[in-house]
């Protein structure tokens, strides 16, 4: 018999498998590969596919009604999808989001999941009036608002602390002319 002379994705190393991977969008990377193994775990987790997340489905206008336009539809993942996501994902690379597309029905349940220490931005579409009312007012926002105040704290606090160290090194030292650091 002959030896056989395919090549399986976890054959290549991880510099083609990330060339590969940027070619995918990421919800559909992340969805699809999340948690086969640790290995892939690693590669999809990175940064470069979990910083910004779309957490929705925009579908050009020209799909459904026959127009050259550039207008897009914006949907909901599917449940399934958005279950896998606020349960398993969501939680294991929350650390490295910076920012969310959201679409209005499936906002709240994405952003009450786990708790987002670095995001900077949300951008929302098929938003109404009443529910930008209730997000604004509500638990939602609130838990926002204080992780982001909680983190920027915790940021003074260090710069204080180094601004203190630098403080009394120059009092230590205050009667030498040339001090080095390397």
């Amino acid at each position: 018999m002959k030896p056989s002379s395919s090549v399986q994705l976890t054959d290549l190393p991880d510099e083609i498998l990330m060339m590969i991977f940027k070619k995918f969008d990421n919800i559909t990377l992340l969805y699809s590969l999340s948690d086969v193994n640790i290995r892939l775990n690693k590669i999809v987790y990175d940064f470069i596919f979990t910083n910004r997340l779309t957490l929705l489905i925009f579908v050009p206008i020209r799909l459904i009604k026959l127009t050259s336009l550039s207008i897009y539809y914006v949907y909901s993942l599917p449940r399934l999808i958005l279950d896998r996501y606020c349960l398993h994902i969501l939680p294991k690379i929350h650390e490295n989001v910076t920012w969310l597309d959201l679409e209005s029905s499936s906002m709240e349940r994405i952003l009450l999941a786990t708790n987002y220490p670095n995001l900077s931005g949300i951008a929302l579409y098929n938003i109404q009036l009443e529910c930008a009312i209730h997000i604004f007012s509500g638990k939602i926002f609130s838990v926002l608002l204080l992780t982001n105040i909680s983190n920027q704290i915790k940021s003074i606090y260090k710069f204080i602390n180094w601004i203190i160290i630098i403080l009394i090194i120059l009092k230590i030292f205050e009667f030498y002319s040339y001090l080095s650091y390397e």
